[in-house]
């Protein structure tokens, strides 16, 4: 073996295990704490925390196709207690695109389908707080926006806060 040939193969070898790349398609899963904080339609404005305490649980896979688009599906189980009763109101089936927006911020684009018989739209902007070898913890502020059902349009702000591994 020639001089040169044995250091391109020693260079390569070391090149490749100092210079690692994420593999794509990249798969991640995620847990989350979600606080709708208020919600206006034409009847009403109410208000979390004042007029009652409600609370969901997004859990969700999100596929990276590269690192600027991806897929992700969401499924959200929403409890609320109202005047001391409790109890779980709503299961939410919420796919939707992923696109990365740079310094740790993401915007998803999601479908939303409720088992309560509303649908419509959610988009989220969320953020990257803590980043870690093994997992990230995240903040995010959904909007999503409902109809069907026999109620008026609604719109709701929130802030969800998780981790993702």
């Amino acid at each position: 073996m020639s001089f040169r040939f044995q250091l391109l193969l020693i260079l390569s070898l070391f090149s490749h295990t100092s210079f690692s790349q994420t593999v794509y398609p990249k798969i991640t899963g995620y847990f989350g704490i979600l606080h709708p904080i208020v919600t206006i339609s034409e009847d009403q404005t109410a208000v979390n925390f004042r007029d009652y305490y409600a609370v969901g649980f997004p859990t969700g896979i999100n596929i990276w196709k590269n690192e600027k688009i991806g897929f992700s599906f969401e499924v959200v189980p929403n409890i609320k207690d109202d005047q001391g009763t409790d109890k779980v109101t709503n299961l939410l089936f919420h796919p939707g695109i992923l696109v990365a927006l740079g310094n740790g911020f993401t915007f998803a684009g999601r479908a939303a389908f409720e088992s309560s018989g509303r649908y419509g739209f959610t988009p989220v902007i969320s953020k990257t707080i803590i980043k870690s070898a093994n997992c990230s913890y995240f903040a995010a502020i959904p909007l999503p926006v409902r109809f069907g059902n026999d109620h008026p349009a609604s719109f709701t702000a929130g802030f969800q806060f998780g981790i993702a591994f």
